[in-house]
């Protein structure tokens, strides 16, 4: 019986700080983009379109 003593305070201390930090991860924007991680990981990055002086040489080359 003695031991609920000391594990009634242990366990409202560890919830309080749960608590604080389930508001800092919400305050420092740790959910803000739930979905953005999983769309992420789907799409291709390779998928970069030429730039403009890899057409002109394109252009060029189909000129000759």
């Amino acid at each position: 019986m003695d031991v609920i003593y000391g594990l009634i305070p242990g366990m409202l201390i560890l919830g309080i700080v749960a608590v604080a930090v389930l508001f800092w991860a919400a305050r420092s924007g740790q959910f803000d983009d739930l979905d953005g991680d999983g769309q992420r990981i789907l799409m291709d990055e390779d998928d970069q379109r030429p730039s403009q002086e890899a057409d002109q040489e394109q252009e060029q080359e189909q000129e000759k």
